[in-house]
């Protein structure tokens, strides 16, 4: 069956840099678009990044473009993202996903309705 574990989210003040890693299994990971989403409590799911099967494609929601990078190694079946400038407004549970749905795809979805694999999401937390 498809999993997906993140890792390396923790607690930074504002400024700060964390980088997060979701590693994939049961899945011929390099088919398939990966994309990062966030929620906070109380709050709807959000975007946040995502990357094509290659990698040649990234999309970035306007609250974290110029300041989080999504990339993905295909050999390791993983895919980060690296925060820099982080603010208290980041503060979420980050979650990982996949779309199995298409394969191959040069465009990515950048709404949760297309993928159907998440993991089980990492803690971030920015103070002030």
């Amino acid at each position: 069956q498809v999993q997906l574990v993140e890792s390396g989210g923790g607690l930074v003040q504002a400024g700060g840099s964390l980088s997060l890693s979701c590693t994939a299994s049961g899945l011929t990971f390099s088919f398939y678009a990966m994309g990062w989403f966030r929620q906070v409590p109380g709050k709807e799911r959000e975007f946040v990044a995502a990357i094509n099967w290659n990698g040649g494609r990234t999309y970035y929601s306007d609250s974290v473009k110029g300041r989080f990078t999504i990339s993905r190694d295909n050999a390791k079946n993983t895919v980060y993202l690296q925060m820099n400038s982080l603010k208290p407004e980041d503060t979420a549970v980050y979650y990982c996903a996949t779309n199995t749905r298409t394969y191959l795809a040069t465009t990515v979805p950048t709404t949760e309705g297309p993928y159907d694999y998440w993991g089980q999401g990492t803690q971030v937390t920015v103070s002030s």
